[in-house]
């Protein structure tokens, strides 16, 4: 139960992190945070009954350094939730297939790559989706921060739902 996942908040409600409930019960009792969403249960002591928090947010805002995401197959297979970005199909062999070819200048970047099944990636080749006569589904982008909370971390509570972002 001390285990259980709590979102924490930045004083500007800005996700920070995921702490545990005993981590965030320190927080609250050394009034650096505040609760905003309980849980389901109690912690009893002695003399006393506390809700078991599922959100809380810090009192002060503290300073977050930039995050960044890293580019690689996994987290560009989960953006892309493991879907040809020509096509639609989900699953199967699954390729990284760049928007803007290498020998036109494409880079290696967020806004130029895709996933794409083998058989769109055969049949786009070496050209772009405009010559290829391809259309993409979406364009590519690079992913906020918030990404890593909603689609790594996952969303463990439904209380969690109004602080990540999240469309349903």
């Amino acid at each position: 139960m001390l285990s259980r996942p709590v979102l924490l908040l930045n004083q500007n409600y800005e996700p920070v992190s995921i702490c545990s409930v005993k981590r965030a019960m320190v927080l609250l009792f050394l009034e650096k945070a505040e609760m905003v969403e309980k849980n389901s249960g109690y912690i009893h002591t002695i003399n006393r009954t506390y809700p078991i928090p599922s959100v809380i947010r810090l009192l002060r805002r503290i300073r977050i350094p930039p995050r960044r995401i890293l580019l690689n197959r996994k987290n560009l297979l989960i953006r892309d939730n493991y879907t040809c970005q020509y096509c639609g199909r989900k699953g199967g062999e699954l390729t990284i297939d760049h928007v803007i070819p290498k020998h036109y200048g494409g880079k290696d970047v967020w806004e130029n790559l895709v996933v794409a099944c083998q058989a769109c990636n055969h049949r786009i080749a070496n050209r772009t989706p405009e010559q290829a006569g391809m259309k993409l589904i979406r364009q590519p982008k690079k992913p906020h921060y918030f990404f890593y909370l909603q689609k790594i971390v996952g969303v463990r509570d439904e209380h969690w739902k109004p602080y990540l972002f999240i469309k349903d």
